[in-house]
Order: C-alpha cells, then sequence, then structure tokens
C-alpha cells in the first residue's frame, strides 16, 4: 500500500538551523529564535556590539512553521515588507519586556501579553499605567505570523501598528511615540542596535513596530496532540506488510511513520478529547465554521451576542468599518493553546471553557446582528464536556523565551 505524496512537515523535536545561498532556514516553534544574547545580567553596550559583529545574526531568515501549522505555510504575513533575521527578533524581544517604552516605565507589552499567562493576561481587561483598565480582554500575541489585521476590532492592519498602538494609548503605556524614540535613543545599546539593523532609517517609531513584530511573528506554538493525531491517521490503518512495504520503498516517510507512532504515544489525545474533534468538526455542532485552517481561526468578525444585553454595547469592527452588519463582531481568536489564555472573549465575561461551550449551546445572546453560524447545539452534558477536552489537546509547547537581559 503506498501513501499519496503529502507536503507535510514534522517537526516533533528541536530542529537544527540549516545554512543556504544566503538565508538561513529554521523552523519556528521552537526556542532557536528566543533564548536571547548569551551572557547575563543586563545587556551592555560592548555585548550588543559583539552580537551585532556576527554576520549569522543578519542573514534573513527562511522560516517554516511546525507539525500543525505548517499547513497555513502559504499564508505566512509581513515578511515581504519586514523580513526577519536574528538580530531583529532579538532586539524585539528586548523591546517586548521593557518598561521603558511606557510613560513611567511601569508596563511593557509582556505586561498585559506574558508567557506566563498564554500571552495574554487572567485579567478580564487589560491594565495599563497607574492601574486604568481598558474596555476589552487581551488578545494572545502568539501565532501572530498568519495574521494580518490585529486588535479584537481588526483596526490596525499590520503586527506593525498593533505594536506600536499601545505605546501611545493613554490607558495603555501612557507615552507618546515622540518620547519612546527618544528614550530608546539615550540607551546606548537599544541605538547601536537599531542603527545597525535598519541602517539610515535609525531608531524610529517604524522601526520599533518593526522589531516587535518580528519578536511576535516568532512566537509559535509547537505540535499539539491533536496535530500529532491528525498527521498519523495516515498510517493508523497500516498492517504488518503495508509497514515492510513502506520501509522498503520510502525509507523517508517509514522515518516519519515511526517519529509519529512515538509521539501519538508520548502526546495522547483522551477518548474525550476525539470525540469533541469530530463534535467541533462535524455539521451538527460545526465550530470549524468559524474556527478553520491552520491556526483554527477564520480571521473573521462575528456577532456572538457577547455583551450586547448592555445599555450602550460595544459594537466592535463596526467602530472600524461603519458597515451595519458589523455591529457587535469581534474576531475569531485561534482554538490554539485556548486553554491559556482565560478568561475568554472581547470583555474577558467568561472565565471558562465551560462558560464558552455554554454560551455557543444556548445559540448565543439573541440580538439584530446575530452572526447567522450562531444556532442552538442541544449539546448533551458529555458534549460539552468532550468539546472541552478537545480545545485542550489542541495546545502545543511555547519556545522558551528570555523574559530578561534588556539594555543597560
Amino acid at each position: 500500500m503506498k501513501l499519496p505524496v503529502l507536503m507535510v512537515v514534522v517537526t516533533i523535536a528541536l530542529s537544527t538551523t540549516i545554512f543556504a545561498a544566503e538565508k538561513t532556514a529554521v523552523t519556528l516553534g521552537t526556542d532557536v529564535l528566543t533564548l536571547g544574547i548569551p551572557g547575563s545580567g543586563p545587556l551592555t553596550l560592548e555585548d550588543a556590539k559583539t552580537w551585532l559583529a556576527n554576520a549569522d545574526n543578519h542573514a534573513e531568515l527562511q522560516v517554516s512553521l511546525p507539525l500543525g501549522l505548517s499547513l497555513g505555510q502559504n499564508q505566512i504575513k509581513g515578511l515581504q515588507k519586514n523580513p526577519l533575521t536574528r538580530a531583529k527578533v532579538e532586539l524585539g524581544r528586548q523591546l517586548y519586556f521593557d518598561t521603558r517604552l511606557s510613560a513611567d516605565s511601569t508596563v511593557s507589552c509582556a505586561s498585559c501579553h506574558h508567557p506566563q499567562n498564554g500571552y495574554s493576561r487572567q485579567t478580564s481587561f487589560g491594565v495599563g499605567i497607574e492601574g486604568q483598565q481598558g474596555g476589552r480582554n487581551s488578545p494572545i500575541s502568539y501565532n501572530r505570523i498568519l495574521s494580518d489585521l490585529q486588535f479584537w476590532d481588526g483596526r490596525a492592519d499590520s503586527l506593525e501598528a498593533q505594536a506600536v498602538g499601545p505605546i501611545a494609548n493613554p490607558i495603555e503605556m501612557g507615552n507618546t511615540h515622540e518620547n519612546c524614540v527618544a528614550t530608546l535613543k539615550a540607551i546606548p545599546a537599544y541605538k547601536a542596535q537599531f542603527d545597525k539593523i535598519f541602517g539610515e532609517a535609525g531608531l524610529t517609531i517604524d522601526t520599533v513596530g518593526m522589531a516587535i513584530a518580528s519578536f511576535e511573528r516568532a512566537i509559535v506554538t509547537g505540535p499539539s496532540p491533536y496535530d500529532i493525531r491528525e498527521s498519523y491517521q495516515r498510517f493508523a490503518q497500516f498492517g504488518a506488510e503495508d509497514l515492510a512495504e513502506l520501509k522498503d520503498d520510502d525509507e523517508e516517510l517509514y522515518a516519519e511513520y515511526l517519529s509519529l507512532q512515538k509521539a501519538v504515544a508520548n502526546n495522547p489525545m483522551s477518548e474525550s478529547a476525539v470525540r469533541g474533534r469530530d463534535l467541533f468538526f462535524g455539521k451538527r455542532v460545526a465550530c470549524s465554521a468559524c474556527h478553520v485552517g491552520a491556526n483554527l481561526t477564520d480571521e473573521l468578525y462575528h456577532n456572538l451576542g457577547v455583551g450586547m444585553e448592555a445599555g450602550t454595547p460595544d459594537l466592535g469592527r463596526f467602530e472600524v468599518t461603519k458597515v451595519e452588519k458589523d455591529k457587535g463582531a469581534f474576531k475569531t481568536p485561534t482554538i490554539r493553546n485556548v486553554a491559556d489564555s482565560g478568561p475568554y472573549m472581547h470583555d474577558g465575561g467568561m472565565a471558562t471553557l465551560e462558560e464558552v461551550v455554554e454560551h455557543y449551546n444556548k445559540g448565543g445572546t439573541p440580538n439584530k446582528w446575530l452572526s447567522d453560524k450562531i444556532k442552538p447545539l442541544k449539546l448533551t452534558p458529555q458534549e460539552k464536556i468532550d468539546l472541552v477536552d478537545f480545545m485542550r489537546a489542541c495546545s502545543g509547547e511555547y519556545p522558551v523565551v528570555a523574559t530578561g537581559r534588556l539594555p543597560e
């Protein structure tokens, strides 16, 4: 028995870096880009200069995505205008965790999108300088390499635009772009990095956005039990004879089979999660009407009725487009690693995945603009459990990220 040829990138363990033709091939989803500049303590100017002197750190990266997300390889966003390099990703990492981007040096990007909280925060609303609360839940900042429009309402047309928005938001970082740039220029290790990486452009608010966006694009979730099982299904029905033939005919594919067999054993999906998977993608429940594609999101906007019972509801996407049907519509979040990023919905009004399932089960909250995709599901108690278990099985490892080692 021969398998059809499938273009699937399988990455279970750490990938090696391959140097070729002036580009460096890297598979995201590992910590190959995110461990910071080697050394300990605050980053000195000499540390930065030594790092910048290595030509390998400025080679354009040819990135591929890990198992599961690899199905979206052709949907990668932003790299034509802002190619990734190790130096640019590292600079973005420093900025992401640096509170000096805010007016009072108390808030960083990580304050609302922290790796310890699934690149979100366990608060209903984002919390900025002086403890001010925003009006929406902090969206996740991983797997953004497959997304262009950003924020719950899609008001930022790129990851670069999103990255600098909070700096000047009076509730978030409370700074100005001019003061942020002036602050960074006064830090020698930052100025040296910007001058080397961006050349004549140097340190501007635009290059700040490009650096932070580069780091965020490098934050990609690794293969989940769901991804591993889905890929293994191609081999699941093979008997001993079929495997023997495969071993003789295609050593590479047979090695993939052995790797996946081991991965499935080490990352099993429970029977409940498997049933939940069938519900999720099945016609009756059809979660995949919106949670679809490699990142399990359509990147579109839908009214679920969340918050629409308020006297003055948040109108979401409508505030950007002024299109009537967009009233109360918000961006579909990814299901990947969703178990880590509660509370849920744009208003953070649902504490658990169980509450989220119950909201869909009842058919959302009725209102004039409710999406036609939202209908009562009539789930049994066990089916509700199964759906939650499936969503938990969509969690993969995050890259290890250095949160310290910032310029002195």
